[in-house]
């Protein structure tokens, strides 16, 4: 299953839709990497480049939390730390396989991709929300 970004994830916000475009688009290089022949090293390389985009982006959303004082800052973090441990363990998968296995694949698209959709149609809008009514009743 390759992830897709669509209009049920838009969240009104331009930076943090943009970046979950590009986090998007890393987790289908890393499945693309998946595919090429079981290359171990391609996909490890690919998971890095997820995670430190996933941590360049985690950091910007919990930046404009801190911005806009959104009350839920402390859960959304928390649910960003369940999925820094997810890609941990991919890691650590990847290390004990002889490559991106098919059990691999089945936990990235478990444990990244829906982890991903579900956290940007809840967490993720609740702040775009928040933050629009924010300045809305600012603008008063």
């Amino acid at each position: 299953m390759r992830a897709e970004f669509d209009e049920t994830l838009v969240t009104g916000n331009e930076m943090i839709d943009a970046q979950h475009q590009e986090l998007i688009d890393k987790i289908n290089k890393l499945l693309d990497s998946c595919e090429i022949g079981n290359d171990k090293l391609a996909a490890i390389k690919t998971l890095d480049y997820l995670a430190e985009y996933t941590d360049f982006h985690f950091t910007a959303e919990e930046k404009l939390q801190e911005e806009i004082e959104y009350p839920g800052i402390k859960e959304h973090k928390a649910e960003h730390e369940k999925l820094r441990r997810v890609v941990d363990e991919l890691h650590e998968m990847l290390e004990e396989e002889e490559g991106p296995t098919d059990a691999f694949v089945e936990q990235v698209n478990k444990n990244v991709i829906e982890w991903l959709y579900t956290h940007i149609k809840g967490f993720d809008r609740s702040v775009a929300e928040y933050k629009n009514m924010r300045g809305s009743s600012e603008r008063l």
